[in-house]
């Protein structure tokens, strides 16, 4: 019996790129269930949209059987996925994951994460060890944040991760049905979330190689990025810290200041 996969798949304003996404994504898993390696379903979560992504959406859905999608006024990247968590697993998928809609990771690298986990709850590609191909790279400043995050997230957390933001992730469906009401933080810092959640519940996560192109289009907003995930981390640290409760009178400012760069 084929493996049944969803790929999650979150869409903000993306009318651009939705279109190119979804005919590379659906032709390629359709060729492997044809070939019956895999069983699959991409699941499209479209989150405060104003543009034409829900119409091009349906369009796909129609014309593959495969492509379903989720709509909601509210918005952000971690809602989103989480969203699509919590509809993949009402159907029988095996392995749950994600993939950003810019196409940064294509259909034959998201395809290595799957033949990769093995016997791994999870599996995350990664741009920056050893083996892995970036064939656009960021700009300088872009790469000093990631940097820079990632230096401040594995010291707070105690995670060996040397890439915890690449957007494509792959789970095991036991780890999605453990962590899923768990998740609190669904902005800069869900991929935080989501991977510190696993190390608490000891699941094993591989972090993985993989081919990667930086999308010039990308919506980041280099000046207001860096304070919210920031405050983004330093509130997950706070929410899981042995100390919260001594803490506990600097959650309100931890919290206000959270809102105030996330406007």
């Amino acid at each position: 019996m084929m493996m049944r996969i969803c790929i999650i798949i979150p869409a903000y304003n993306e009318e651009r790129r939705i279109e190119n996404t979804l005919k590379e994504y659906a032709g390629f898993f359709k060729e492997l269930k044809k070939e019956k390696i895999l069983d699959f379903e991409i699941l499209i979560v479209i989150n405060n949209t104003i543009d034409k992504t829900e119409e091009i959406v349906k369009r796909y859905s129609k014309k593959y059987k495969e492509i379903k999608y989720l709509n909601f006024r509210e918005s952000g990247k971690g809602f989103a996925i989480t969203e699509g968590f919590k509809d993949a697993l009402r159907r029988d998928n095996e392995v749950i994951g994600f993939v950003d809609a810019d196409m940064s990771t294509t259909p034959e690298a998201f395809y290595d994460l799957i033949k990769n986990i093995e016997n791994y709850d999870g599996i995350i590609a990664s741009r920056w060890i050893k083996g892995s191909i970036i064939q656009t790279k960021q700009n300088f400043l872009r790469r000093l944040l990631s940097r820079g995050f990632n230096f401040l997230v594995r010291t707070l957390f105690l995670m060996n991760f040397r890439d915890t933001q690449c957007g494509a992730k792959l789970f095991k469906r036991k780890v999605i049905e453990k962590i899923v009401k768990e998740i609190n933080i669904t902005q800069w810092a869900f991929d935080v979330n989501l991977l510190y959640l696993c190390k608490k519940r000891k699941f094993r996560i591989k972090e993985c190689k993989t081919i990667w192109e930086d999308k010039g289009d990308s919506k980041l907003n280099v000046t207001k990025v860096p304070f919210q995930m920031f405050s983004g981390v330093i509130r997950l640290r706070l929410i899981n810290s042995v100390f919260e409760p001594v803490l506990r009178p600097l959650r309100p400012v931890v919290h206000f200041v959270h809102r105030i760069m996330n406007r």
